[in-house]
């Protein structure tokens, strides 16, 4: 079972980047389709972007239409490591941001199709 922790988040300005990373432990990270999903005050937490690896394929990427283009999700097997940088943020990017894990065969875009949680990162844009 694999635990996760997110850090990177914080206060920035409209234009400006972040990098998010989630350190993760306890598992076989290799194995685990890779998601970051977000949520701001009384909205529903929403999908962001998930990365699966195989090792006849690589690394296969997926976007929120909202993030494409803006961010980029990528993940480093060797250090147990997933990344998210996040460019040009706009003020409507402001949530607590949460990395997780699935040992589905796929991505999915629903937060319940992943059983392992960070406990969140703030990122806040102001305008």
């Amino acid at each position: 079972q694999v635990q996760l922790a997110e850090s990177g988040g914080g206060l920035v300005q409209a234009g400006d980047s972040l990098r998010l990373s989630c350190a993760a432990s306890g598992g076989t990270f290799s194995n685990y389709v890779m998601g970051w999903f977000r949520q701001a005050p009384g909205k529903e937490r929403e999908f962001v972007a998930a990365i699966m690896w195989r090792r006849w394929s690589g690394d296969s990427t997926y976007y929120a239409d909202f993030v494409k283009g803006r961010f980029a999700i990528s993940r480093d097997n060797a250090r147990n490591t997933l990344f998210l940088q996040m460019n040009s943020l706009k003020p409507e990017d402001t949530a607590v941001y949460y990395c997780a894990g699935s040992l589905g065969l796929r991505p999915d875009h629903s937060p319940n199709e992943y059983a392992y949680w960070g406990q969140g990162t703030q990122v806040t844009v102001s305008s």
